[in-house]
């Protein structure tokens, strides 16, 4: 019987390399950083060259290995491209993050979580409907897809793993992001579980990590700029407080290294405990 690695030893992803979309701000920035702290070389696409480039060479400056390309997950041809890019730059893919989405804010936000108006049904605008599913669904297929496609050609790197970032209303009615979101969510949960089915025979484990509210630059970033909508959104977390971007890096660092090796087709959320129900007043005064 082999020796068990030491726990620590299982997190080590130092030499490895990381491809991450969307990876200008936000969760997807995060990543980037959590992959380059822990000694990988990293890819960083966005569909905002300028600050995908920016923030590469923060993590250059810093000592960290990094670089960046401009890349619309929308575009196959183009996210096919920024995957060869990545190879031919370092060798090899071991570790995708399928990250890029559509900010969900269609001008209206109501941190008490009552219905976006924007969001009925009969009214819905067909062209954001088509936009949130092109980027939030499609794009995940498209960069899963060509991941795969160059994990699996590299013989001498056997195997790798994918991580689909989802959300929380992949798994609640989370009435406020609307429509289309909400949709192309649970279908990213369930793509998501065939994919890790049909890779797993090739050693690719695909997984999703399914944030909550997460201080980020998503809706224009409102609630970086409003005070009074953070303080109204932390009221309505379990935990008492929306999440800032590092407190996604642990989990990440799990799926995207060994310390995973036995975890594929999970849909991890990291919400504050917003699926058990948001927290209301305990009468009807308010606050």
């Amino acid at each position: 019987m082999n020796e068990a690695p030491r726990t620590l030893d299982q997190f080590a992803i130092a030499g490895r390399t990381a491809i991450v979309t969307g990876a200008a701000s936000g969760i997807g920035l995060a990543y980037a950083e959590c992959m380059a702290e822990a000694g990988a070389r990293v890819t960083l696409t966005d569909i905002d060259a300028d600050g995908a480039a920016r923030e590469a060479q923060r993590l250059v400056d810093a000592g960290y290995t990094a670089r960046w390309a401009a890349c619309d997950v929308t575009d196959l041809h183009a996210v096919a491209r920024a995957f060869d890019d990545h190879v031919a730059a370092y060798g090899g893919c071991d570790i995708a993050f399928a990250n890029a989405g559509l900010d969900v804010g269609d001008g209206f936000w109501s941190p008490d979580g009552t219905r976006n108006p924007s969001g009925q049904i009969d009214v819905y605008p067909k062209d954001k409907w088509d936009r949130s599913i092109a980027i939030n669904l499609t794009g995940i297929f498209h960069t899963v897809r060509e991941a795969a496609r160059v994990m699996k050609a590299n013989t001498q790197r056997r195997g790798g793993c994918i991580v689909i970032t989802s959300s929380n209303a992949a798994e609640i009615n989370e009435a406020i992001v609307g429509v289309p979101y909400m949709a192309a969510k649970a279908g990213v949960k369930h793509f998501m579980r065939h994919a890790a089915y049909e890779l797993a025979a090739h050693g690719i484990r695909v997984n999703a990590i399914a944030p909550g509210p997460f201080v980020t630059n998503i809706g224009d970033g409102w609630v970086k700029k409003d005070p009074a909508a953070k303080a109204a959104w932390d009221r309505l977390v379990p935990v008492g407080r929306m999440a800032e971007t590092y407190q996604i890096k642990p989990l990440a660092l799990l799926l995207a290294s060994d310390a995973g090796s036995y975890m594929t087709g999970s849909h991890v959320m990291i919400d504050g405990g917003m699926q058990l129900g948001p927290v209301r007043p305990l009468n009807n005064q308010g606050d």
